[in-house]
């Protein structure tokens, strides 16, 4: 009889404790939630030991199977039953050697991705300015049969209101109007070189690409003022098939379990560093965010999905693969939305991309998170770019959130580059993304009525027409739309 009733008692207890769970407001969620992500967030911590143990993050190589495994074991020791690998099989780039001789002299030099397995070529080269269609269309047999140089950003002194273009979409110009080959000059003091890819599709391009730096790429195009130069690139690459896995911890909605919110963010990196920012701190802060779900015991309404995509540097490969399959399994129409951290931190504000029904929404919850702290400002936009992996998403209507990041700005000098490493990642910083991002993520799952709906194809497109994104979707191969 004691014992039963002891029995009772602990259910009691339970129950009560649950009923007063469902009751708290998102202010005393938050409030408890910021707490326990103050005191045991281990986003920094598991970062730094990632990167101690595993090192770089490129798909298909073993250090990529072993951020995978990491990953998935992280989402396991934090509480969920519910953990899978989605596999996927592509084929895949890799560099292998380069060199670039600039009128015989030795220049020094990086590969950019998807460059040709092989490739030796000799040409002169025209200096195109920002490698945008109007430097081409002024002289449009200029780079026929020569080499193309490029300034990865836009000039200073160029005609005010030009759009930049991705280092690929660059590069597919210079092919389009007849290259065979292309230098993009860095725009980073002090001969920082970056690598990424420079295919807008994640095939092999047919011909070298390759980056310099901004202080021998600026002393070129002066000298191209007066005389001609001609470069030698030689390179080798390996393209290979490679296997790879999302990683994908799932929670359960309790009220809406078919209606997904997900969470992702690329967890691969290049190869000259670590990545520690692109994007070390993005998808280890996701890691923090699902644990605080768990240790906070965050039952939504909606299913929330935490992915680790891979194979985002070489094409957006895991993101495409995983929205490919939902469409294959006719389960595209339960992910409700789609929450990107790509080289994401220490958030002021959120961007919602998609056509919104309600955008106080994301302004009340902004409101709700800044009572946590004022260091959130609560800034609001809505609109969207390419080049993540929130992007297969968007391109089927599938309304997207990121944040407002408030990082110190000396860190992108190093992106893609041999100093993305550890010592630029701010622990507060990192911290804060999980304390926000946890915050948000849930008030979004366990929202009454979501402030989005899936755009239909004509919405998406006068959505990515409204954002300027049609010429670039155009050079990517991923306008579907025909006019």
């Amino acid at each position: 009889m004691k014992k039963t009733l002891i029995a009772f008692a602990l259910a009691g207890i339970i129950f009560s404790c649950n009923e007063q769970e469902k009751t708290l407001s998102n202010s005393e969620l938050f409030a408890k939630i910021d707490t326990e992500v103050k005191a045991n967030s281990e986003a920094y911590n598991n970062l730094k030991d990632a990167i101690e143990t595993i090192g770089h993050r490129l798909t298909g190589s073993e250090n990529g199977a072993k951020a995978e495994t990491y990953t998935y074991n992280k989402f396991k020791e934090y509480g969920f039953t519910d953990v899978e690998y989605q596999s996927f099989e592509v084929e895949a780039w890799s560099r292998g050697e380069v060199s670039l001789q600039i009128d015989g002299n030795d220049t020094k030099v990086v590969t950019l991705g998807h460059s040709p397995v092989k490739a030796n070529v000799t040409g002169k080269i025209v200096d195109m300015g920002n490698g945008l269609e109007a430097d081409y269309l002024a002289n449009p047999d200029a780079v026929k049969g020569n080499i193309a140089l490029v300034y990865i950003s836009i000039l200073k002194g160029s005609p005010e209101g030009l759009t930049n273009l991705h280092r690929s979409e660059k590069s597919a110009l210079a092919i389009k109007y007849g290259a065979i080959g292309i230098i993009i000059i860095n725009q980073v003091d002090d001969g920082v070189l970056l690598t990424g890819t420079a295919s807008v599709t994640g095939a092999l391009l047919p011909v070298p690409a390759v980056c310099i730096g901004k202080e021998d790429g600026m002393a070129l195009k002066e000298k191209l003022k007066t005389t001609s130069s001609t470069a030698t690139i030689n390179m080798t690459n390996n393209s290979n098939m490679i296997k790879a896995r999302n990683v994908i911890a799932t929670l359960k909605g309790s009220e809406l379990p078919e209606e997904e919110i997900i969470l992702g963010g690329h967890l691969d990196s290049w190869d000259l560093s670590t990545g520690a920012i692109d994007n070390g701190i993005g998808s280890f802060a996701i890691v923090d965010i699902a644990r605080a779900f768990k240790a906070n015991n965050l039952k939504p309404k909606r299913t929330v999905k935490f992915v680790m995509f891979m194979g985002e540097e070489q094409g957006l490969l895991g993101s495409r693969h995983m929205v490919a399959e939902a469409i294959k399994n006719n389960t595209i129409d339960n992910i409700k939305y789609m929450m990107n951290l790509d080289m994401s931190g220490n958030p002021v504000g959120m961007n919602a991309g998609g056509k919104l029904d309600n955008e106080d929404f994301f302004k009340t919850l902004g409101a709700t998170i800044k009572d946590q702290d004022s260091i959130y400002k609560n800034s609001f936009s809505n609109r969207t770019g390419l080049h993540s992996d929130h992007q297969p998403f968007m391109l089927e209507g599938i309304p997207i959130l990121s944040v407002h990041s408030n990082l110190d700005r000396s860190i992108y000098s190093c992106y893609h580059s041999d100093c993305d490493d550890f010592h630029l990642v701010n622990p507060d910083h990192i911290k804060n993304t999980a304390r926000f991002g946890t915050m948000m993520l849930y008030g979004l799952a366990n929202a009454e009525t979501l402030p989005a709906t899936k755009m239909d194809s004509e919405t998406t497109r006068d959505f990515m027409i409204k954002n300027n994104l049609k010429e670039k979707l155009i050079i990517g191969g991923d306008w579907k739309w025909e006019e």
